[in-house]
């Protein structure tokens, strides 16, 4: 075998490792945005009734019902790479209790950079600040917006607030033990993002009368309408089941006003 030819078929070789990569790089990312695509979730609950306005917002999704009932509201954080779509069966139900609820969408959809969170966390205080009408919010997220929950309640702008934590191991490095506000967490016993484990070992991190909710069956997917993402759980509920469980931690801690 002459030079020319090793060489023509180490260059070969190499070209079709390229090939295979960049074939594998399509596919992942492929699989991996199919995962986080909104599904299953029926377009009545994100059009206006005459009960419920549904406001659809460069930075959030809103449903506000036409007659609030009393002076509390939700704001709810998305998941990383989950469209606020995905959550509408989740909490449609709570503005059909009269609650208005304000869905943050993520900048680019994930929040990449540690000043895209930043300005997550601005724009729930200011979207705060914005309502005096509110006089008891409830600031919830799921995944990296329940992180992101915990940081707003970490930045210290919480007047009679609480907070419901959904599916996340945050706080991880902030510790919340001694805040005054309400803490609720919820995790699921198959999930495979935010395991249990790791969800009572930051335990110490949030105030002692922090409520836990418990979801038996439930995985990280199923907290939104959307695919099954790389290394989560099977869960044994339904969906639903799953999202009522969710929804009414959610209601509860509207309900119970402020701190």
């Amino acid at each position: 075998m002459t030079e020319a030819t090793t060489r023509s078929r180490a260059h070969s070789i190499r070209r079709w490792v390229r090939r295979a990569f960049l074939l594998w790089a399509v596919i992942s990312i492929a699989w991996l945005a199919n995962s986080v695509r909104t599904q299953g979730v029926p377009d009545g609950l994100l059009r206006s009734t005459q009960d419920v306005s549904v406001v659809e917002g460069s930075t959030a999704l809103e449903f506000l019902p036409t007659r609030p009932n009393g002076k509390a509201a939700l704001i709810f954080i998305s998941g990383s790479g989950i469209h606020p779509h995905a959550y509408a069966p989740l909490l449609r139900p709570v503005a059909d209790s009269g609650y208005s609820v304000f869905v943050i969408k993520l900048p680019y959809r994930f929040a990449p950079l540690k000043s895209h969170k930043d300005a997550v966390v601005e724009q729930t205080r200011q979207l705060m600040a914005a309502h005096a009408e509110v006089s008891h919010w409830v600031v919830a997220g799921h995944s990296l917006g329940g992180a992101l929950a915990a940081r707003v309640a970490q930045s210290g702008h919480r007047p009679n607030a609480a907070f419901v934590l959904i599916g996340t191991t945050h706080p991880k490095d902030a510790d919340l033990s001694r805040l005054d506000a309400p803490f609720t967490k919820v995790y699921a016993t198959e999930d495979g993002i935010a395991p249990a484990d790791r969800v009572m070992a930051t335990k110490r991190l949030l105030p002692e009368q922090t409520r836990w909710v418990e979801i038996t069956g439930g995985n990280h997917s199923q907290f939104g309408h959307y695919g099954h993402q790389l290394f989560d759980g099977n869960a044994t509920i339904t969906r639903e089941a799953q999202q009522a469980i969710t929804r009414e931690a959610l209601l509860d801690a509207l309900r119970k006003g402020g701190p």
